[in-house]
């Protein structure tokens, strides 16, 4: 993508060198690890860009070789990253993970972290006007977290204003991170947002919200509101067309999809899959619905590999199982490699 073309989303947030286990248990007993990359805005822009779109990552890393590594590794999925900044002073960040389930009790995240060069995305590293443009703005409450400027940032890049791309919002509360400042500020930006991705699991925990129609009773401004409900699949409520929309009561359309059946090989990354295939269907037009359909495809590809990264299913092919009626959906199970599998449906 060249500097002068727009970007069809643009993904602004901290990514960082993951070291994934070479076999389940707790940290102290994982004898090594393998290298990769996370960072839930870089997922998104990551499998944005392999599903076909232009996409760019906006950040800052360290000026060391794990700077090096998430630059040239995001990269290599086709995105743009000529926006990354790097930081002399300050460390790229990192952190080690278990194999298990996050939303398990055994499951265990040692994050190195703390005065990362990304911390340090303020206002004045990161102005508005030297962002690079595009139709979509995706950010996550995971940076909202990581410093008093980096919140700041937020707050200027979700204001309104002319020209405004946009935004999505992905609630991502990760407890772990919040020091001092209230999680209550993630509803706060949400309400701020365009679309907005959040897990009923998240809104109570951090807002004491409790329910799909509670969640969109809270968050009245965006145009679109993906309340996740794990198993159950999601409820869209959307009052469309254009952003930022006035909410007028039983003004929304309400679309529940189910989520599929699908044989789990490491259950991370799925959320920022589904964003991204979510995104790819909105940039594309497509009907709510199809929009929620095609982010639970993204995710079952990334459930059904070890990392948070995989290859998307072929649009024709994605296209062709997200058209299914109801009871072919329903019926639809996927394993280890069915993104390059065109027999579309297995039953159990």
């Amino acid at each position: 993508m060249s500097g002068t073309t727009p970007a069809d989303v643009v993904c602004l947030g901290e990514s960082m060198v993951t070291f994934l286990p070479s076999r389940p248990g707790r940290l102290a007993d994982v004898p090594s690890f393998d290298r990769g990359i996370g960072g839930a805005e870089s997922n998104v822009a990551c499998a944005l860009a392999a599903a076909g779109h232009r996409t760019a990552w906006v950040s800052r890393v360290g000026a060391d070789g794990f700077g090096d590594h998430l630059v040239e590794a995001v990269a290599a999925y086709g995105v743009d990253t000529s926006s990354v900044r790097r930081d002399p002073s300050r460390p790229t960040g990192i952190y080690f993970r278990t194999a298990t389930d996050r939303a398990t009790d055994v499951h265990e995240v040692a994050y190195y972290r703390a005065g990362s060069a990304a911390s340090a995305m303020s206002p004045a590293t990161l102005p508005c006007d030297a962002l690079p443009s595009g139709r979509i703005l995706h950010l996550s409450g995971i940076t909202a977290a990581l410093s008093a400027d980096c919140l700041a940032l937020l707050h200027e890049l979700t204001a309104p204003r002319a020209g405004r791309p946009l935004i999505s919002f992905d609630v991502n509360h990760r407890p772990g991170l919040w020091r001092g400042e209230s999680p209550a500020v993630l509803l706060e930006l949400a309400r701020r947002a365009d679309v907005v991705f959040v897990g009923e699991d998240e809104a109570e925990e951090a807002w004491g919200v409790v329910g799909a129609a509670a969640i969109r009773e809270a968050l009245p401004e965006p145009g679109v509101v993906v309340v996740k409900r794990g198993a159950d699949g999601v409820t869209v409520f959307s009052h469309e067309p254009g952003p930022r929309a006035s909410n007028a009561a039983g003004a929304d359309e309400v679309t529940h999809v189910p989520a599929l059946r699908v044989d789990v090989v490491a259950p991370v990354g799925a959320g920022d899959a589904f964003a991204a295939g979510f995104l790819s269907a909105t940039l594309r037009g497509l009907p709510v619905r199809t929009r929620a359909r095609h982010g639970h495809l993204l995710a079952a590809a990334v459930l059904t590999v070890p990392g948070d990264l995989t290859a998307p299913p072929a649009r024709e092919h994605a296209d062709r199982l997200a058209a299914l009626d109801d009871d072919a959906w329903g019926r639809l199970r996927l394993g280890p490699g069915w993104t390059g599998d065109d027999t579309e449906v297995r039953t159990p």
